[in-house]
């Protein structure tokens, strides 16, 4: 059997045939129930839109404040990239790496990487490097976590609200909806289209 052929459970990593022919929407592992693989109409398509959404989400959150903060009748506006630099000027190196490598670097280079690959598909080319970049995206699949930032500034809110007023941000909430469109990529987005498609090319 040729090895392209094969599929292994992200569970119980039992091996599996998947025939091309008669290929269903959604996939279980005969073993243990888990999702294989889950096909979705239009599926490139729809993560092609997405990822301009998210371009535009990502985009906003960094330009705008996460949230106000009023102290004594002093007003600070904080952006993402002014935690960055300020944890580095308080000698917070590795923090201030980890924020800006997993909430700005690997949110960024997933988006890039995505639209990359995508779309020239749409003008029915393959986008150089293929290989490559496909490898980059599914490195910072794994290292990109908004979610993880945006769950800590919420908690950070409600924690400082005790001791001055905070207010949200437009990044803040930009952040949220961003969250939010990611995960619809990641539904919508299955690597086995994208390789169908590129195949031919």
């Amino acid at each position: 059997m040729n090895r392209a052929e094969l599929l292994a459970c992200p569970e119980c990593d039992l091996l599996q045939s998947d025939s091309t022919v008669s290929r269903p929407r959604k996939a279980l592992c005969a073993r243990c129930g888990a999702t294989l693989y889950q096909r979705h109409p239009h599926g490139l398509e729809r993560t092609v839109a997405l990822t301009a959404a998210a371009l535009v989400l990502f985009a906003i959150a960094n330009s705008f404040p996460i949230l106000s903060l009023e102290l004594q009748g002093e007003r600070t506006d904080a952006t993402l990239a002014g935690a960055v630099v300020a944890l580095w000027s308080q000698n917070m190196q590795l923090v201030a790496a980890l924020v800006a490598f997993t909430a700005i670097l690997m949110p960024l280079a997933e988006l890039a990487a995505l639209a990359w690959l995508l779309v020239p598909l749409r003008f029915g080319l393959r986008a150089p490097q293929f290989g490559a970049v496909f490898q980059a995206l599914q490195f910072a699949q794994r290292w990109g976590m908004v979610e993880v930032f945006v769950l800590g500034a919420l908690v950070s809110l409600v924690k400082l609200g005790h001791l001055a007023n905070v207010e949200p941000g437009i990044a803040l909430w930009s952040f949220a909806a961003l969250m939010l469109v990611m995960a619809a990529i990641e539904a919508n987005f299955d690597p086995r289209d994208l390789w169908q498609r590129v195949a031919p090319l």
